[in-house]
């Protein structure tokens, strides 16, 4: 077993718990003279910290959200002096004002921790070259990444995102083990190797792969690995919760995300009423934080749908709580035709079928209150549009509309994927 701070990750639950409640209150007692945090909780019947007596307490603290944190921007939320601010990253903010994250040099050191804990966790050690892609910039994917490197004692190659030409060239020319990136972005790797007319269209010295920012299915992730040969991790964070990896990354075992529950409190409600739903159920994840000190957040809820796989010791031998990866959001569930499904439903049923490749569109449109779904992906030859329709129906529960294209015809983009196309 392979730990970066062994004495934390393997400690008894009874341990973590009562760390835990010590963290809830400290963090009860950093925001309370924020007016922003404290007229929410007073709102909410908590007259002061001293309510809180438990961890059973905690249903009685009001959700922080999204919105919450774009009423607050740029800094209504920092808990700390403006001095005493070492940085800030912050989401796109396409769909409204920017959420932003403010670090201390303390929620620095607790960033770099985490992330040392998932490179670890990932088989990575001190020494082994690390190749970057997320881009450098008010993203907070590059600079968790390099925070964490440094901590970990990894040799950075900070590439930052695109150029897949000088990618490849990278990996291969300082043996790079591992690197972090979207994992719609791998599918362009692959692409370009394939197309190599000389040399061994692989990179020998690759391992690992830690994929965050996007869901994605079991048959995505046995496609990476088998072409590769490398290892695929799925990484968890968000800029609320402080950035990547803050909140977990699955193991050797590939049997959940293990939460960092020294330092986040999870729990799994409904996405409608907000009650707490029994260990197995899926439902939206909601994260307290322990330990952050400029900006902590107090049941943030996600919009991300999971479960609590288990609250016992992993075959690792970490004792932090295990959730499933993301299935998919409360804001990008699809309704078509009365079936509620995610667009890595979609993916999934695609990978199954042979000769279909990576890329696809899942196009909405909307006619007189209904909404008619296309899906268009890329297969080889021989793979016909009622073959993938046949299968999708069987997936998915209804018959979308839909055409396969050669390869190469999609469109592509160095980044994120955008799977998803409203008309």
């Amino acid at each position: 077993m392979s730990c970066w701070n062994r004495e934390m990750e393997t400690l008894p639950r009874e341990e973590l718990e009562k760390l835990q409640l010590k963290g809830l209150i400290k963090t009860l007692n950093r925001v309370w003279p924020n007016d922003f945090y404290s007229s929410r909780l007073k709102a909410a019947g908590i007259a002061s910290p001293e309510d809180i007596k438990s961890l059973a307490d905690l249903e009685r603290l009001p959700f922080l959200t999204k919105e919450d944190f774009r009423e607050a921007y740029p800094l209504k939320m920092s808990c700390v002096p403006r001095h005493d601010l070492r940085e800030f990253h912050m989401s796109s903010g396409s769909t409204g004002t920017p959420v932003v994250m403010a670090y201390t040099k303390g929620d620095l050191n607790q960033w770099a921790e985490c992330m040392a804990r998932c490179f670890s966790m990932a088989g990575l050690e001190a020494g082994d070259a690390f190749q970057i892609m997320p881009t450098f910039g008010l993203f907070n994917g590059g600079f968790g990444c390099y925070h964490g490197c440094r901590k970990a004692g990894l040799f950075c190659v900070p590439a930052s995102s695109g150029n897949t030409e000088r990618q490849i060239k990278l990996m291969r020319d300082f043996k790079v083990k591992g690197f972090c990136s979207v994992v719609s972005y791998v599918p362009r790797i692959i692409e370009k190797l394939d197309a190599e007319t000389s040399g061994t269209r692989d990179i020998p010295s690759l391992k690992v792969g830690i994929f965050g920012s996007e869901t994605f299915s079991d048959e995505m992730r046995r496609r990476i690995e088998s072409r590769l040969g490398i290892e695929c991790f799925d990484i968890y964070g968000m800029t609320e919760t402080g950035g990547i990896g803050t909140t977990g990354q699955d193991c050797r075992a590939h049997c959940g995300i293990h939460v960092w529950d020294d330092h986040y409190i999870t729990e799994i409600v409904d996405p409608v009423t907000g009650k707490p739903v029994a260990d197995g159920e899926y439902g939206e994840v909601v994260f307290t934080s322990l330990t952050r000190e400029a900006m902590p957040i107090i049941r943030y809820r996600t919009h991300d749908i999971s479960r609590i796989v288990s609250r016992e010791k992993c075959e690792c031998g970490r004792t932090h709580i295990r959730i499933d990866r993301i299935t998919g959001r409360t804001d990008d569930m699809l309704i078509v035709k009365g079936v509620n499904f995610y667009p890595r439903q979609v993916e999934q049923a695609l990978m199954e079928i042979p000769g279909v490749k990576d890329e696809f569109q899942i196009i909405l449109e909307e006619h007189d209150g209904m909404t008619d779904v296309t899906i268009n992906v890329e297969a080889e030859q021989g793979v016909t549009g009622h073959t993938v329709a046949k299968h999708l129906r069987e997936r998915l529960g209804f018959l979308p509309k839909g055409d396969v294209f050669p390869i190469g015809s999609l469109p592509r983009t160095e980044g994120k994927a955008k799977r998803v196309i409203r008309r």
